[in-house]
């Protein structure tokens, strides 16, 4: 029986890529969208000044804490089912989001976008890294994909302010709503169907529960810790609790016959060395953000529209460092480019400390967001290669899930850390005195970030000299499952 065109067709890569890169851009986005918009949510819901950022937190707790699980479900219950349900979530919370006429009612819908975004990222790049071949073809599709998302964490605040300023703060949330459904009825159409399994695996209940609800609490110590106080019940109990859940877990898995993260993916060097500079790259890189955003709003008295479009000098950078990170890898290898934008990004975060000064203009500072921005984006695109190599088809979801699980938790305790050391010489100060603290605690803590930049050139060196990939880390008892697509896709152009 001849088989329909629809089932002969071939997929188009770039269209699926295009697709995976829109869906990037809008896990990115979420991530500082809401910023500048807080102090419009707080005073038109009643928020405290002091729980506005709750509006955040939870989303980062329950993202930070559901990422293994989403990772590992892409693997079990297919990549692209996956994929469509958390753009499905993504559309409906952001939906009651923006509707939210209470507290209570925007903090659960954050809730669900932070379990969306969950499922999102590692069903996102298990797609990516099993559709496009190991090799330049999928650096070029991951430098895409980088600079759709590196962008999207820096644009995330233009956009915030444009759309907080033109049609107030439920626009923030209303953006998603159909970039989501978008990107849900592409995937329908452009991925193929997932693969029937043609074996039975077990999902491994006890391990999901120990690891999402130990990675919880741990974020939400960590998140929480500034902002309750360090010694505060709520956030011990917090940390105690998650230490004895992941305990639990790593005893779990040693004992289970599928476990939800097998242990021997560990000797994989390109994975846990991507995981580990993932985490690096997050509590470095990834705090510049909020301190620029901190700086230009508190210090320099820039409006929320003014901090967006003051955003776009270090996106345009980040978005030529992604595409610059993919051609060096190609060409040089992980470890070479890695250490590179590291080098790069000391360098541009040691100039741009010198620009956090309170009588300091945004040219000051530009040199420094350029160059770091640059050496950012090399790092990001970078890093996921080096997490995806050597990984098999059936495991790239869970690999995604713990290289993304490192740099959530990376964020979480990169601000935590770094707040609590520029907030120390602000007690007690007001106007231009607490003006000029701020920016001097803020200089010191960039410095801090450049330097962890050097443990994460360090972290890079174990890998090897060239690209070379190893061996895919299936174990004895599993073989890879077959490939979601009728036939390898290629990328063109």
């Amino acid at each position: 029986m001849p088989k329909s065109p629809a089932q002969t067709a071939r997929p188009r890569p770039g269209l699926i890529l295009a697709l995976l890169a829109l869906a990037q851009l809008v896990f990115s986005l979420d991530l500082n969208i809401v910023f500048v918009a807080l102090p419009d949510i707080g005073a038109e819901l009643g928020f405290p000044g002091q729980t506005q950022q709750l509006v955040v937190s939870v989303y980062v707790v329950l993202a930070g804490g559901f990422l293994l699980l989403g990772g590992r479900a892409a693997d079990l219950f297919g990549r692209r089912r996956v994929f469509v349900t958390a753009l499905t979530l993504y559309a409906l919370s952001s939906l009651a989001g923006g509707l939210a006429e209470s507290p209570a009612v925007i903090i659960a819908a954050r809730a669900v976008q932070g379990i969306g975004g969950a499922l999102l990222l590692p069903s996102t790049l298990s797609l990516l890294n099993t559709q496009f071949e190991e090799g330049p073809r999928r650096n070029r599709a991951l430098a895409v994909w980088g600079g759709a998302g590196a962008s999207g964490l820096t644009v995330g605040a233009l956009l915030g302010g444009l759309l907080t300023e033109s049609f107030g703060w439920p626009a923030v949330f209303y953006v998603n709503v159909p970039l989501a459904g978008i990107v849900a009825l592409g995937a329908l159409a452009l991925i193929p169907r997932d693969a029937p399994r043609t074996e039975r695996r077990k999902f491994d209940l006890p391990g999901a529960l120990t690891v999402t609800g130990g990675s919880t609490l741990l974020v939400f110590a960590l998140v929480e810790g500034p902002e309750l106080s360090w010694g505060s019940p709520v956030v011990i109990g917090a940390a105690v609790l998650a230490v004895l859940l992941l305990a639990a877990f790593a005893r779990v898995e040693s004992r289970s016959a599928d476990p939800l993260m097998p242990f021997r993916l560990f000797r994989n060097r390109s994975l846990t060395v991507g995981s580990a500079v993932t985490f690096l790259y997050m509590a470095t890189f990834g705090t510049l953000p909020y301190f620029l955003t901190v700086l230009l709003q508190t210090v320099h008295g820039f409006s929320a529209l003014q901090t967006g479009l003051a955003f776009l000098t270090p996106s345009v950078a980040i978005a030529a460092g992604t595409q610059l990170g993919e051609r060096m890898t190609t060409r040089l290898g992980t470890r070479t480019t890695l250490t590179t934008g590291f080098v790069i990004g000391v360098l541009g975060t040691v100039i741009l400390a010198l620009g956090f000064d309170s009588d300091a203009t945004y040219a000051t500072i530009v040199p420094g967001l350029v160059l770091s921005g640059i050496g950012q984006g090399i790092v990001w695109t970078a890093m996921w290669i080096t997490a995806a190599t050597g990984v098999a088809p059936h495991e790239q979801g869970i690999a995604n899930g713990m290289a993304s699980t490192a740099m959530n938790i990376g964020n979480a305790i990169g601000l935590a850390v770094l707040t609590a050391i520029a907030d120390a010489g602000t007690e007690g100060k007001t106007g231009p005195a607490l003006r000029t603290a701020i920016a001097d605690g803020e200089s010191l803590v960039v410095l801090l970030t450049a330097a962890g930049m050097l443990l994460g050139l360090l972290t890079a060196l174990p890998l090897p000299r060239r690209g070379t990939s190893p061996t895919a880390t299936t174990g004895p008892e599993t073989r890879p499952a077959p490939s979601p697509s009728p036939s390898p896709v290629r990328q063109t152009g």
